[in-house]
């Protein structure tokens, strides 16, 4: 994969992280597409859309996929979808998870500063993806996607934290740590105080201690910005009007 995307002349994003071989993954940035603007180049859009521009970003990133992408309808909560070989993947069912043990089915969330979880069973059984902004993290998406993997047979999992807006530009207000702190006094940790009444919150940490928490202990990724690195990354808070990349997970034929 990697070879093909330097190939393409493409950055994306292919998880280094100890998945096995059946395991494929990929996380898109902005480039590589034919969208203008505020959303240039590769902006793939909501759920649903009629987009020219959209339509034809997608079918560049279906070329490197098994098949068409599951998009969810996200609404920052904590459902989880499973996926099987059945599942029309035009369905765009609301959740912000999604599981599935049915080899070429690919797993999709879309994100603009939210924290993309990518996990995989390290027995060949499960794969799964998170859309992980701070209203998913607090209401336990993490969580209830690990759940819903172990329920279809998956007994360890790894995972990897991809692209989001780094602790170091994420302010958010009293709200946002009370709520964590509510679950888990630990959570301070994530939290370092900026101007009165606000926050900077570190959503790798947060995302880190909930998995862990969830029985994962080999956890890889990290360490990027979506909101300062703009000329690989789209970010809704740097831009509102801005595109979307995508994190998609899928099992090996």
């Amino acid at each position: 994969m990697a070879a093909a995307l330097a190939a393409a002349g493409l950055d994306w994003i292919v998880p280094d992280w100890p998945a096995t071989s059946p395991v494929r993954a990929l996380v898109t940035t902005r480039r590589g597409g034919v969208s203008v603007g505020a959303r240039a180049t590769l902006d793939l859009g909501a759920c649903r859309t009629d987009d020219a521009a959209v339509l034809e970003n997608r079918r560049r990133l279906r070329a490197f996929l098994p098949g068409d992408p599951h998009w969810l309808s996200q609404v920052h909560g904590a459902g989880v979808v499973t996926l099987d070989a059945v599942t029309p993947a035009g369905a765009c069912p609301e959740a912000d998870g999604a599981v599935t043990t049915a080899p070429g089915v690919v797993c999709a969330i879309r994100m603009a500063d939210c924290l993309p979880v990518l996990l995989a069973d390290t027995q060949d059984a499960c794969v799964g993806v998170a859309h992980a902004g701070w209203r998913g993290l607090a209401a336990g998406v993490v969580e209830a996607t690990v759940a819903t993997m172990r329920g279809l047979g998956s007994a360890r999992q790894v995972a990897w934290l991809g692209p989001a807006i780094g602790p170091a530009a994420f302010e958010v207000g009293a709200e946002v740590r009370a709520a964590f702190m509510a679950h888990d006094a630990r959570a301070a940790a994530a939290f370092v105080a900026g101007a009165p009444g606000k926050w900077l919150a570190d959503l790798y940490t947060l995302a880190r201690m909930r998995l862990r928490d969830a029985g994962v202990e080999t956890i890889r990724g990290g360490g990027y910005c979506t909101r300062t690195d703009a000329a690989r990354f789209f970010s809704y808070r740097r831009e509102r009007d801005t595109g979307r990349m995508a994190a998609l997970v899928w099992l090996g034929e």
